[in-house]
């Protein structure tokens, strides 16, 4: 089968590989319809998250058709259209049963490694590294599905691929980024970046009580996304000399209520901030560059919630832990738990309440993904989201 895989830093290709196989009972195998590039996968592709392996198979966000199922697989069936979870989760462990799905205790079989770069492991998921588990991913032409009887959701309603296929990564990421701000009504929500999980951040936000969220970033065609299919306030942080300085004002000296990281580890700015961490992350003193996560943190309002969905993948440098402690900052944070926000999720999709193919702009053949990576982490031709079809 074809599938794209990761030849290096800096290189993809889509190549030929065997096709998957049932290799547990609670297997399945899915005929991939469509896929999709996520920012996360520009992390591996710049050669920020370790361990990953020449010729892996690259892909999280993906969906299609059942073909085969193991034995131990009752609640699918062959010709079942699904929407497959990015994070891999048992269904029986401590983790899955207290709803944290992306720490199941069973599901990387590289918990070892894991363990002695985190602490503890998290769940094993779909082509991101073998830090979570080394499963083959999703852009591909078949891909095969551990715990299938857990994890993929069917779909029965005549929704297109592009209407549902978000629900297997960024669009619960960006609702679970906004709940955990806990949003009372009235509230403002600051949230950095407005890539595609930023975008649905801040329709989610929106949708559990918000008055007002503002959005940072430096694109002036994602700023206008936000504007004008999400309805937030903007900030181009190339245009400002502070970010902080600028929330403060924008909200009456207070801080927004709640800030939403969805950058990560990737972090741009200016100024000496930002050559201090491109330099440190050079010179391998530190992993991720935490620009965005700083500002977050220092301009949220005393007392409020600071929500980091950006992948972060290491060690970072001069995080204001001074100020999260004297001013009663929460810090929440999290590897989405896709599979308690999928059912909900679909349903707020069939009432029209939220468009997940707003974000959209380039469609492509499955030949093709090495051209949309290019453009997707260029910026070119206004490119906000990548679906290749297989």
């Amino acid at each position: 089968m074809k599938a794209t895989c990761w030849m290096g830093k800096g290189s993809v290709e889509v190549r030929n590989v065997p096709d998957p196989k049932i290799l547990n009972q609670r297997d399945a195998i899915v005929r991939i319809t469509s896929t999709a590039i996520c920012g996360s996968d520009l992390h591996l592709y710049n050669g920020f998250i370790p361990t990953m392996k020449k010729g892996d198979v690259l892909g999280h966000e993906f969906m299609g058709e059942v073909v085969e199922v193991g034995h131990g697989v009752k609640n699918l069936k062959v010709g079942d259209r699904v929407v497959v979870p990015f994070t891999i989760a048992c269904g029986n462990c401590w983790h899955c049963q207290h709803d944290y799905w992306s720490l199941c205790e069973n599901s990387n079989p590289n918990a070892a490694l894991a363990e002695t770069m985190m602490g503890h492991a998290a769940s094993g998921a779909f082509g991101y590294s073998h830090l979570t588990g080394g499963f083959a991913g999703g852009q591909a032409e078949f891909a095969r599905v551990p715990f299938a009887d857990v994890g993929p959701l069917k779909i029965e309603n005549g929704l297109s691929d592009e209407q549902v296929l978000f629900l297997s990564d960024i669009l619960p990421t960006g609702y679970m980024g906004a709940e955990m701000c806990d949003i009372k009504p009235g509230d403002t929500v600051a949230v950095w970046g407005c890539g595609p999980v930023g975008l649905f951040a801040i329709k989610s936000a929106y949708l559990l009580g918000a008055e007002r969220v503002i959005a940072i970033d430096r694109f002036e065609y994602r700023l206008t996304m936000a504007r004008e299919k999400c309805g937030a306030d903007t900030v181009n942080y190339e245009e400002v000399d502070s970010v902080t300085e600028t929330l403060i004002e924008m909200t009456a000296r207070r801080g927004p209520d709640s800030c939403i990281d969805a950058v990560g580890m990737e972090a741009h700015g200016h100024g000496l901030e930002y050559m201090y961490d491109r330099t440190k992350q050079a010179l391998m003193l530190e992993s991720d560059r935490p620009l965005a996560l700083r500002q977050a943190i220092l301009a949220c309002r005393n007392g409020g919630t600071v929500s980091v969905i950006g992948v972060y993948g290491g060690l970072v440098d001069k995080v204001p832990l001074g100020t999260i402690m004297n001013r009663s900052l929460t810090i929440r944070s999290g590897q989405c738990h896709v599979h308690r926000y999928m059912r909900p999720l679909l349903d707020r999709i069939e009432k029209g309440e939220i468009d997940p193919t707003m974000v959209i702009t380039h469609r492509m053949p499955l030949g093709d993904a090495a051209k949309g990576y290019d453009i997707f982490l260029n910026k070119e031709d206004n490119c906000e989201k990548v679906v290749l079809s297989a």
